[in-house]
């Protein structure tokens, strides 16, 4: 009963993950990541360009320029200039994490992981089994919210 409780709260917060997405300027892939602790949201990210920089994520070829923050660097990032810790959280992201952030994700101390669809490279996702975070593959966001 307490797995399919969980699986309910997990679907949820990927559909807001999968909303806040869609405020992204890049054109390619509209990513959005959001952390919980203690059924609390307390961050959210989505994948752009840094503060201050114009909201254009690629170049005139489509390819993404190297600056532009991943979704879930974002949500770590928010967490870092706050009062808030990671430590303990769960992401939740509408893409599997590339090994960049799987090593900020370990780092902040976020235990858990939870992605809708997967990223070209699952090296990110062998980085945090190897470290111990616990994944999670929700492929299929639908779901009766009122259903025991």
């Amino acid at each position: 009963m307490k797995e399919k409780k969980q699986k309910k709260y997990d679907k949820a917060y990927l559909r807001i993950a999968k909303e806040w997405g869609q405020l992204s300027y890049c054109t390619r892939k509209k990513v959005g990541a959001i952390i919980v602790k203690d059924r609390m949201i307390i961050s959210d990210g989505y994948n752009g360009t840094p503060s201050g920089f114009e909201n254009c994520c690629e170049d005139t070829e489509g390819t993404t320029k190297w600056y532009v923050l991943h979704a879930e660097a974002n949500a770590i990032l928010k967490v870092a200039r706050s009062t808030q810790s990671c430590e303990g959280g769960t992401l939740y992201i509408t893409m599997s994490p590339c090994k960049d952030c799987s090593k900020l994700i370990h780092q902040s101390g976020i235990k858990r992981v939870v992605y809708k669809d997967g990223y070209k490279d699952d090296s990110g996702i062998e980085f945090l089994l190897k470290a111990g975070v616990e994944v999670a593959h929700i492929p299929d966001l639908e779901v009766d919210i009122h259903e025991d």
